[in-house]
């Protein structure tokens, strides 16, 4: 009796525990009632377990799959494996030894793909060969005018075409591989030319760069455009064009160094005798819309005029290059020449109208001399340095490869860096104010007539880094100088010795630098101009 009342109280005690509210319930179950319940639960609870595992068992299915699935091998069978063999430790190796193979691959065509771009970023650097050169010729004038085109051709290095008006006699087997190939250009006579002062040849001299273009040379970057009297310094005008995007619309050139021209023509125009670059998208553009575009200016003169019309529809404007030079005068270019502007020399123009560049040779000797410092040094051609010799008080300006200059008296460099008038305009009646840059006249003071020294020779110097020219006086009369000063007619040569840089004009350079003594005097100048040292050695005869 004793043991069935411990056997009840203790069940009560368990049925509070179980209760939620912990009070005692107002039934109390049976012991079958609660072992039916059992069971239930256990059931619900496998349900609830079975469920989370097929959820979480398709999730991790689904996951696995999208990862692979860019995977350059066959998933499927990476799967399949997988599934039908999980236990065997060969084929997990296998399975892990593709997907290690897969991603070397793919790592591999990663690198490929940033080195392609890396070169579509950096493209190779212009040369010579990306340029083609459209001369443009007359008939009448090529027996004199291609030894002009002997002087700069390098048949092995350029690409271009000399365009003609007519057939010329045939060129021997020598010449065709000195000189670049002939071409008739297109008939223009359904063009229409109301110029009474003009020539109707400036029409087709005008299309030349879109007949060069029509013939379709690959790899082409610059079309130039060059008349037959220009001689071009052709790695200078490497240098240049490289400074410009190809790939974008460029119309690159110069002005004409007459006022008076300018403002006939356009101060938006660049001067095709004196050469213009034309980039070949804008060629392209060109070549579909000129002919429309011509017909639109017949009262135009001349050919660069009408190529400039065009440029303005197109929306493109003169990018001006001052080494590209038109020289619309006469008489001497000395003056010119010897104050040539800091920039790349790049063309020559109208050499048949003005003297002989050196003295006592004809056109051609002259300039077939100017093409040995071209060769050693062609990017510090012609380039204007200036010094000062305290002890003589005289001032020396070296325009390297073509002439020094030896004046008595102290000239400042504003002054030696502006042309002296020893040519003429274009419009012999015009004066010096018909020039379209600032000129100095010839000094009218016998003791400050320059004595003028011309190249005679260069050469490099014992030194692999080093250039040796040497430089002549010319011999013409000097009024006496009663300056009690010394005089530079006991000089009879000077030496320059240079060091070539054939990456001048990429650097930033400074134009001079000077070293005054306590009384502002010259004392001391360092010829520094685009980071270059100059040294002249005087020979006292």
């Amino acid at each position: 009796m004793k043991g069935n009342q411990k056997d009840s109280s203790e069940k009560l005690v368990w049925d509070q525990m179980r209760s939620p509210s912990g009070n005692t319930p107002h039934v109390i179950s049976s012991s079958s009632s609660s072992t039916r319940a059992l069971p239930k639960l256990m059931v619900w609870l496998i349900i609830f377990i079975s469920v989370t595992y097929v959820v979480y068992t398709l999730k991790l299915v689904s996951t696995s799959r999208y990862c692979y699935t860019e995977d350059p091998f066959d998933n499927k069978n990476h799967l399949s494996s997988l599934s039908s063999s999980s236990s065997s430790l060969d084929s997990s190796s296998s399975f892990v030894s593709n997907i290690s193979i897969s991603q070397n691959q793919t790592s591999i065509q990663e690198k490929t793909q940033k080195i392609s771009e890396v070169e579509k970023v950096i493209p190779e650097k212009t040369g010579l060969q990306h340029i083609v050169f459209g001369i443009a010729a007359s008939a009448s004038l090529w027996e004199q005018r291609k030894n002009y085109i002997k002087l700069w051709w390098k048949p092995k290095e350029m690409r271009g075409i000399v365009w003609l008006d007519k057939s010329v006699k045939t060129q021997g087997e020598e010449e065709k591989k000195i000189l670049p190939p002939l071409k008739i250009s297109a008939d223009t006579s359904q063009f229409a030319y109301k110029n009474r002062q003009g020539h109707r040849s400036a029409i087709r001299i005008s299309r030349i760069v879109s007949e060069t273009f029509r013939l379709g040379l690959k790899d082409v970057r610059w079309f130039v455009m060059g008349d037959d009297d220009t001689v071009f310094v052709a790695d200078n005008l490497v240098r240049v064009l490289s400074k410009y995007d190809h790939t974008q619309y460029y119309y690159i050139g110069s002005l004409s160094e007459s006022h008076l021209q300018n403002i006939y023509f356009s101060y938006g125009m660049a001067y095709g005798g004196g050469g213009f670059a034309i980039s070949y998208p804008l060629a392209k553009a060109l070549y579909k819309m000129q002919d429309k575009c011509i017909q639109r200016y017949p009262g135009l003169y001349g050919s660069d005029d009408r190529m400039q019309a065009c440029m303005a529809e197109l929306g493109v404007p003169l990018t001006k290059e001052l080494g590209f030079h038109q020289y619309d005068v006469y008489g001497n270019l000395f003056g010119l020449l010897s104050a040539h502007p800091v920039t790349p020399l790049v063309t020559l123009h109208h050499l048949d109208v003005v003297e002989p560049i050196f003295p006592n040779v004809t056109r051609v000797q002259a300039l077939q001399r100017l093409t040995v410092p071209m060769k050693l040094d062609s990017a510090g051609l012609m380039q204007q340095s200036i010094c000062y010799d305290k002890n003589r008080i005289w001032t020396i300006s070296v325009s390297w490869g073509f002439a020094v200059q030896i004046i008595r008296g102290v000239f400042s460099p504003r002054e030696m860096e502006m042309p002296s008038r020893t040519f003429l305009n274009w419009y012999r009646r015009a004066d010096y104010t018909a020039y379209a840059f600032n000129t100095r006249p010839v000094s009218r003071n016998n003791c400050q007539k320059p004595y003028v020294f011309y190249m005679s020779t260069a050469k490099k110097g014992s030194s692999s880094n080093q250039t040796v020219s040497e430089y002549v006086r010319h011999r013409v009369p000097h009024p006496a100088c009663k300056w009690k000063m010394a005089d530079p007619a006991v000089i009879e040569r000077i030496q320059v010795f240079k060091k070539p840089d054939p990456h001048l004009w990429d650097k930033v350079f400074h134009l001079y630098t000077f070293v005054f003594s306590s009384s502002h005097d010259l004392s001391t100048l360092l010829l520094t101009r685009h980071l270059t040292m100059l040294t002249a050695t005087n020979v006292d005869s």
